[in-house]
C-alpha cells in the first residue's frame, strides 16, 4: 500500500484520519445531491408537473440498479479493506477483478430482463396517465444504460476501499459535472425533456466509470481490472456476498419503500407525489452528507478491525459526535427556510405547503437515521453478515404496515409520519444488535454502547 494511505489507515490522529476518508466522500455525495436537486430544478423550469412526477416515480428503479452496484461494490470493498489490514495483496487484486467483471454482467442482465418487461415495470412504478409517456422514456434509457450505472457504483466503492478517497471524490464530482452540463444542453438547447435527463445520467456514469477503471488499471498499486486476476472462489463469494447481499436487500427495500410511498401519495394527487419528490431531494443533501461521513469511515473501520481494534473504537466515537453536530446545524437551517427551498422548484402554493410539511416531519429523524447508517457500516466493516441482514430489512418491514395503518387513521399526515416511525424502529434494532455484539467486538465497541 502506498505510504500516504498507510499513514492515514494506521498512524494519523483520528480526527485527521476521519477527515481524510470522510470529507472527500461527503463532498462527492453532496455533489450528487446538488445534481439531483438541479435535475428537478431544470425540469421544473418547464412548468410541467407530469415531468416532475415521472422523475419521482422512477426513483425506485434507479435505487434497484444502484443496489446491484453496491451489492458487488460494498461487499468487495469492505473485504478489500480487511485484506489490506492483513497485507494480503494478491487476494486484493483477485477481489477487485471479480468485482469489475461481475458488475458488468449484472448490468447486462438488468438490461436484458428489463427491456422486454418495460410495460409491467411502468405499471408497478405507478405511472399516471399524464406521466406515463415521460416515465417510459426515463425507464427505457436507464435500462439501456444499466451496465454503466452498476459499474459506476461498484468501482467507486473499490477505489475508496484502498484509501484513495480523493480519487473516489473526483470520480463522483466528474459524474456530477458532466451530468449538469449535459442536462443544460438537453433541456434548454435540444429540448429533449425527460429522455434527455436520463441520457445525461447514463453518459455521466459512463465517463466516471472510465475514470475509475483507468485508475485501477494504471495508477493503483493493488486494485486491477485485468481479467487474468479474475477468480470466483468460494472464499471470495462468501466474503463479498455475506455483506453485499444485505446491502442489496436494504437498497431494494428502500426502492420498494419509495415505490409504496409514492403509491400511497398518488391517492392525494400528482401534487403530493411531486412535492415529495422535491422535498426528498432537498432532504438528500443533509442525509447524504451524514451518509458520506459514515460510508467514508467504513474502510478505516474495516482496516482497523483486522489491524488495531482500539483505533476502531476511537474512530466510531468521533464519527458519532461529528454527526450530531452536523444534524443540529442542518435541522435549524431547514426549519427556518423550508418554504423558500420548496419555492425554488415550483410556484404551486399547494406543492410548497405539502413539500415544506414533509421536510419538517422527515427532518425529525435525521440524526437517528444517520446513526442507523453508521450501525450498518460497522456491521459491514466487521463482517457481521447476520446483523447487516437484519438491518437491511427492518426499516422496510416496519414501514409497510405502519403506512397502511397511518393512512387509514390519519390520511396524508399519517403517510408522511410513517417515515419517521420506520427510521426510529431501524435505529432501535441497530442499537440493540450493537449492544448484543459488544462482547464479540470488544474492546472497540464496548464504550460506545455504554
Amino acid at each position: 500500500m502506498d505510504t500516504e494511505n498507510l499513514y492515514y489507515f494506521e498512524k494519523a490522529p483520528i480526527t485527521k484520519a476521519v477527515a481524510h476518508f470522510a470529507v472527500p466522500m461527503m463532498l462527492g455525495t453532496s455533489m450528487n445531491v446538488i445534481y439531483s436537486i438541479l435535475n428537478a430544478y431544470f425540469l421544473g423550469t418547464l412548468h410541467n408537473t407530469a415531468m416532475l412526477t415521472a422523475l419521482a416515480l422512477t426513483l425506485p428503479l434507479f435505487a434497484i440498479i444502484m443496489a446491484l452496484g453496491n451489492l458487488v461494490g460494498i461487499g468487495s470493498g469492505t473485504y478489500i479493506s480487511r485484506l489490506l489490514g492483513e497485507h494480503k495483496y494478491d487476494e486484493v487484486k483477485q477481489v477487485s477483478s471479480f468485482a469489475f467483471y461481475s458488475s458488468l454482467v449484472l448490468g447486462l442482465l438488468v438490461m436484458a430482463v428489463g427491456l422486454p418487461l418495460i410495460g409491467p415495470i411502468l405499471h408497478s412504478l405507478g405511472a399516471t396517465p399524464d406521466s406515463y409517456g415521460f416515465t417510459k422514456d426515463y425507464v427505457t434509457v436507464m435500462l439501456i444504460g444499466a451496465p454503466f450505472v452498476v459499474l459506476f457504483f461498484t468501482l467507486e466503492n473499490m477505489v475508496r476501499s484502498e484509501g484513495a478517497a480523493i480519487v473516489s471524490m473526483i470520480g463522483m464530482m466528474l459524474s456530477v459535472v458532466v451530468n449538469i452540463l449535459l442536462d443544460a444542453l438537453v433541456i434548454f438547447v435540444l429540448h429533449w425533456g425527460v429522455i434527455g435527463v436520463a441520457s445525461a445520467t447514463v453518459v455521466a456514469n459512463m465517463v466516471a466509470s472510465a475514470y475509475y477503471a483507468f485508475h485501477m488499471g494504471y495508477k493503483s498499486q493493488f486494485l486491477t481490472v485485468s481479467f487474468k486476476w479474475f477468480k470466483a472462489t468460494k472464499d471470495i463469494l462468501s466474503n463479498v456476498f455475506k455483506i453485499g447481499v444485505p446491502v442489496f436487500i436494504m437498497s431494494v427495500f428502500l426502492g420498494a419503500m419509495s415505490l409504496i410511498f409514492n403509491l400511497f401519495l398518488i391517492e392525494y394527487g400528482d401534487a403530493a407525489v411531486a412535492a415529495y419528490g422535491i422535498s426528498s431531494r432537498l432532504l438528500q443533501f443533509p442525509e447524504f452528507i451524514l451518509m458520506g461521513l459514515c460510508e467514508g469511515v467504513v474502510p478505516l473501520i474495516a482496516f482497523s478491525f483486522t489491524a488495531d481494534k482500539l483505533r476502531m473504537k476511537h474512530t466510531i466515537g468521533f464519527t458519532v459526535k461529528a454527526m450530531a453536530a452536523m444534524a443540529a446545524v442542518f435541522g435549524i437551517v431547514v426549519y427556518l427556510i423550508s418554504d423558500h427551498l420548496i419555492g425554488l422548484f415550483t410556484r404551486d402554493p399547494q406543492m410548497i405547503q405539502m413539500g415544506s410539511y414533509i421536510l419538517h416531519v422527515t427532518f425529525l429523524s435525521l440524526f437517528i437515521s444517520g446513526l442507523t447508517t453508521l450501525f450498518m457500516g460497522i456491521f459491514q466493516a466487521t463482517a457481521q453478515g447476520t446483523a447487516a441482514f437484519v438491518m437491511s430489512i427492518i426499516q422496510g418491514v416496519t414501514l409497510i404496515p405502519v403506512l397502511f395503518f397511518a393512512n387509514r387513521t390519519n390520511g396524508f399526515h399519517g403517510v408522511v409520519w410513517s417515515l419517521v416511525i420506520a427510521d426510529a424502529a431501524a435505529f432501535l434494532v441497530g442499537a440493540a444488535m450493537l449492544y448484543a455484539l459488544r462482547h464479540k467486538l470488544q474492546p472497540e465497541l464496548e464504550s460506545l454502547v455504554h
